[in-house]
């Protein structure tokens, strides 16, 4: 008996998706969201030592950021699953979030939810560094806001022209 075979041609994937495939791309992406968590992370701080601080902590707060991106690209890909038969909600949500007001609300709110837990989890390692709470909460604020994936609103439907 013979087995059948199965192909995929044209397998389209959204951006916010391929953070999930081990690939190249990671060799570009760790290191460039090492050095702006780093960046953000001095910047934010009000102490004399930032630089050894940062040194000592930015990776902690760096896998906090990309366990952030993944529990808001898993939220997506649970709406996406969810969406069924909703062609148009599936197809805004995973490649122009543009395209339709309940496609954009669901990514800004898996942006926000990112941020949520990027702010939560940043500000107990950094309380955990040594941090008084306020400038724990201060720090995590900032790197909640200026880290969290906005690429998720990057329309993927320019990749595929």
């Amino acid at each position: 008996m013979k087995e059948k075979e199965t192909r995929f041609y044209n397998v389209l994937f959204p951006l916010w998706l391929l953070i999930w495939i081990p690939s190249y791309l990671w060799l570009f992406l760790i290191p460039a969201n090492y050095i702006v968590d780093r960046f953000v992370l001095y910047f934010s701080l009000r102490l004399e030592e930032r630089n050894a601080f940062c040194k000592k902590h930015t990776w902690k707060v760096c896998l906090m950021g990309f366990l952030a991106d993944f529990m808001g690209s898993l939220f997506l890909f649970g709406v996406l699953l969810l969406s069924g038969e909703n062609y148009e909600l599936a197809n805004g949500i995973s490649f122009d979030p543009f395209k339709d007001i309940l496609s954009f609300l669901i990514v800004v709110f898996a942006i926000i939810f990112s941020a949520f837990i990027i702010y939560l989890g940043d500000k107990k390692i950094l309380e955990k560094a040594g941090l008084n709470k306020e400038d724990a909460k201060r720090s995590a604020l900032f790197m909640a806001i200026l880290t969290a994936p906005y690429l998720f609103l990057f329309p993927s439907k320019f990749l595929y022209r």
